[in-house]
């Protein structure tokens, strides 16, 4: 819930302790959250964050196996929450996905657009159908899931749609033409769905992650060349976990980010900031 301030000039007389305090501030309890890419680094530690915070959970992958361990961690702490496997690659699945957790838990409050995939090649190694393969997950999935979301969401007093996107969203790196364009294309959907969507009460915000250490972005850390040209430029001089999202992820997905909405937090060790001289 957001801060009772009263449109006077400092609001003195309406503070109040309880609702500033972090466990209301970014309490998620009674509400559902979906995630899609669930089985993955960033996304199930998303998720367990969402969890933490009081939320239902809807995991998603492309297999329930994908989710095993997870669904052991979370079934042993008593969180409520159901597998939903979708091939996000179907054109359906936006669609499935949406409805099966509606028809589960009756409403949809926050929406996370974690899943991915990428194939690092040279622009000239890039066919057509590799650009459809990973659009499909990366773009257009997500694009219609928060479509999905929303027909729902403005229906049941609103919520919150958080996309993944990436670093590559705001610079070119060489091999990652059709990520880094999708990617970029889903930062600037979210401005227009935050434009269309606020008369619904729904805010659509992304978080862009930097250099995380994940299973997708392991080949990278493999590579000695690439590995130091990463660390010679990030300030924090390390690669991010996928734990360190959590606190952006419950900041826009509580009360405590009731008035953010069209932005793209980066969460990236000060990269785009600038680079160090040494």
């Amino acid at each position: 819930m957001p801060l009772s301030i009263a449109a006077t000039e400092d609001g003195a007389e309406y503070w109040d302790l309880t609702s500033a305090a972090p466990g209301y501030l970014f309490s998620l309890r009674d509400m559902t959250a979906l995630i899609t890419g669930a089985g993955g680094g960033v996304g199930g530690w998303l998720a367990i964050g969402l969890a933490a915070a009081g939320a239902r959970l809807v995991l998603s992958d492309v297999n329930e196996e994908l989710c095993g361990r997870l669904s052991n961690f979370l079934s042993n702490r008593g969180v409520d929450f159901i597998v939903v496997p979708a091939d996000l690659r179907e054109v359906d699945a936006p669609r499935q996905l949406v409805a099966r957790s509606v028809e589960r838990y009756e409403a949809l409050d926050v929406v996370v657009n974690a899943a991915a995939m990428n194939e690092r090649r040279p622009i000239a190694s890039v066919g057509t159908d590799l650009w459809t393969e990973i659009a499909n997950v990366n773009l257009r999935s997500a694009y219609f899931i928060a479509r999905e979301a929303m027909l729902s969401m403005r229906n049941s007093g609103g919520g919150s749609i958080i996309n993944i996107t990436s670093v590559n969203s705001e610079i070119g790196l060489e091999d990652v033409s059709v990520y880094g364009a999708h990617k970029a294309a889903l930062a600037q959907a979210t401005k227009t769905m935050c434009i269309e969507w606020a008369k619904y009460n729904i805010r659509v915000n992304c978080i862009a992650p930097g250099f995380l250490m994940t299973s997708l972005s392991r080949p990278l850390w493999l590579d000695e060349d690439r590995a130091k040209w990463i660390l010679d430029r990030c300030p924090m001089r390390r690669p991010g976990a996928p734990s360190e999202l959590i606190g952006a992820c419950l900041l826009l997905a509580s009360g405590a980010g009731s008035f953010i909405s069209g932005s793209s937090i980066l969460i990236d060790g000060g990269l785009l900031a600038g680079s160090p001289w040494k």
